[in-house]
């Protein structure tokens, strides 16, 4: 089957494997405003990957971890947490940074500045480590990088240096991450082969359109905005999305 990147919607993204393996960044899927119905309750989920402990981007996670006990990847604050309330699935935590390959498929941690806390079911917001991007690596396919929730940060010359990823899932709707004149520096940083917006339109404080991004980007980089409609199939190749 084909290989496929998916925006949920907010910063939810699958990214469906040529042999029908799947992985979910950061799912928020049944309180998520902007993901539809018909994909609040995923047939299938093999790996979680967490970027920090926000409820927008863990929401689902104990949903998704009773039905298919996926592998979860993320800082061992949020995997220690997760692991301890909810007990299944199989649970690889590390940190900023490093590097891990599970079942072939190499997982790579980076820098994000944004905050982190967990919400626990008693509504108290404990420690959840430090906020991540992460790297993604499938042989045969583009790299990507999502950025998780983060401003601009010259390290991203570190990340396209050692990673390289064709492909760049950055969030762009200001706010609580940075706005279009923010990503459009991180990606003159990283110079990706495509740039997949995220974590706008959800509420009204963000942005609500990628067009403001695509203006501040440089000429050069302006074509290279894949602005996913949520539930849009991307096809996902070896050199990049389309």
């Amino acid at each position: 089957m084909a290989a496929t990147i998916t925006w949920f919607g907010h910063a939810t993204v699958r990214l469906t494997l040529p042999d029908g393996r799947v992985i979910f960044i950061d799912p928020w899927l049944t309180d998520n405003p902007l993901c539809p119905n018909n994909l609040k309750e995923p047939p299938r989920c093999d790996m979680l990957l967490l970027t920090h402990g926000h409820f927008d981007h863990v929401g689902d996670a104990p949903k998704l971890l009773q039905k298919f006990q996926p592998n979860v990847v993320g800082n061992f604050e949020v995997c220690t947490y997760f692991e301890k309330t909810v007990g299944k699935g199989t649970f690889s935590a590390m940190n900023t940074g490093g590097t891990q390959t599970i079942d072939g498929i190499k997982i790579s941690l980076t820098q994000a500045y944004h905050s982190s806390g967990i919400m626990t079911s008693e509504g108290d917001l404990i420690y959840g480590g430090a906020s991540n991007g992460v790297v993604v690596e499938v042989p045969g396919l583009a790299s990507v990088y999502h950025a998780g929730d983060t401003c601009p940060f010259m390290d991203m010359k570190l990340i396209k240096q050692l990673w390289a990823p064709k492909i760049c899932i950055l969030p762009i709707g200001d706010h609580y991450t940075m706005g279009a004149r923010g990503a459009a520096i991180a990606a003159e940083l990283l110079e990706p082969k495509h740039i997949v917006p995220i974590h706008y339109k959800t509420f009204p404080i963000l942005a609500q359109t990628a067009d403001g991004f695509r203006a501040a980007l440089p000429p050069n980089l302006r074509d290279r905005v894949v602005a996913a409609d949520v539930g849009q199939e991307l096809a996902w190749t070896a050199g990049g999305v389309g």
